[in-house]
């Protein structure tokens, strides 16, 4: 695993070549059922062809040719709603808790103001998942919602389910 020096330029746009790699982080992030939405038994064809859907931009940021995080970045919404940019970003277990989720949390918010977008929405922050919520927070977020028992966690049972939100200007 890497140490702290992990940089923007260590991201970059993913190709097909990445999909073990996408797969690997996809399946453990999934599988305990305590963060996103998506089945843990979620088939490899199903999550990748989710990852890299048509209108996603989809990427990685890697160290040493190991993918230690993923992410994907795409509208919210179409045609009025267009202009809100939306995400999802998943980081290896292995690799958690040395700015892996931080920069690509940070290059995410440069590349949606790049491509335009005037703000971000996260629709379905998982009120447990207190790492995801403290990071979206330090970067600028507000919860301005709040989902009741929108989230079936596996262990927890229902808990809140946060709309965070952001403008890009």
């Amino acid at each position: 695993m890497m140490g702290e020096g992990v940089q923007l330029r260590n991201i970059r746009a993913a190709t097909r070549d990445d999909e073990d790699g996408i797969w690997n982080i996809f399946q453990a992030v999934v599988r305990p059922g305590d963060t996103y939405v998506f089945d843990p038994d979620t088939r490899r064809e199903d999550a990748l062809a989710y990852w890299f859907a048509s209108g996603t931009q989809t990427y990685v940021l890697e160290d040493g040719g190991e993918i230690l995080g993923t992410y994907i970045l795409r509208q919210n919404q179409v045609a009025l709603g267009s202009h809100v940019a939306n995400a999802a970003l998943m980081v290896s277990p292995a690799s958690r808790g040395v700015g892996v989720g931080r920069r690509m949390g940070e290059h995410c918010l440069a590349e949606a103001r790049r491509m335009g977008f005037k703000s971000m929405q996260f629709n379905f922050v998982v009120s447990t998942n207190e790492t995801a919520v403290r990071l979206w927070k330090s970067l600028g977020f507000k919860i301005v919602g709040t989902l009741p028992g929108a989230f079936r966690h596996a262990k927890l049972g229902y808990v809140d389910a946060y709309v965070m939100f952001q403008n890009l200007a």
